[in-house]
């Protein structure tokens, strides 16, 4: 196989396809080389990079930089695209079509300050495969008495009850109670 021929290959599939554009959008931990790693498994495996914006400014609720690449490729190397960038262990917040098409709208009540909200937030979004979109904390009377905080999650289509899950198992282990919704379909 000619030089030629691999590049109409990588340009253009059996039928005619085309390279299309896609947006994966990114969480990125704030140290050297983050961004780098993010871009390697793009272009190691077909993808052409059209733009990045790097909100370097904002920081997601656990804390890291969001970041949202535009790329181009082959439809059928998007996938493998994707993949190779969460095994790079970069967490993939959104990609294309793959959304979080469902949300959840809960309440939390306890000592959050003292049993450390942020760590409770983390555990939830790593371990339900969930994002908190959206957070309200109310301490009406200081962070020494209890407190309530309004938590919006979106999480994929049909895990809303693995969500629930999570979070009533911490709540447990941290003597918090869990006010619970009724999920809502979201566009």
């Amino acid at each position: 196989m000619s030089a030629q021929d691999v590049e109409q290959e990588e340009t253009e599939t059996d039928g005619g396809e085309l390279p299309q554009a896609h947006t994966i959008r990114l969480e990125l931990v704030d140290e050297p080389g983050q961004l780098l790693d993010a871009l390697k498994p793009i272009a190691d495996n077909g993808g052409n990079l059209l733009s990045i914006f790097h909100e370097r400014g904002n920081l997601t609720p656990r804390g890291h930089i969001p970041v949202e690449v535009d790329l181009e490729c082959l439809p059928a190397r998007f996938e493998t695209i994707v993949d190779a960038v969460r095994d790079a262990g970069i967490n993939v917040i959104r990609a294309d079509a793959e959304h979080f098409g469902e949300e959840l709208i809960l309440l939390l009540v306890g000592d959050l300050v003292d049993s450390d909200l942020s760590d409770t937030l983390h555990r939830v979004e790593e371990a339900a495969d969930a994002t908190v979109t959206d957070l309200s904390l109310s301490a009406p009377s200081g962070t020494q008495e209890h407190s309530s905080a309004r938590l919006r999650l979106a999480t994929r289509s049909g895990k809303s009850e693995v969500v629930l899950s999570v979070v009533r198992d911490i709540a447990v282990e941290k003597d918090l109670h869990v006010i619970e919704p009724l999920t809502e379909e979201t566009a």
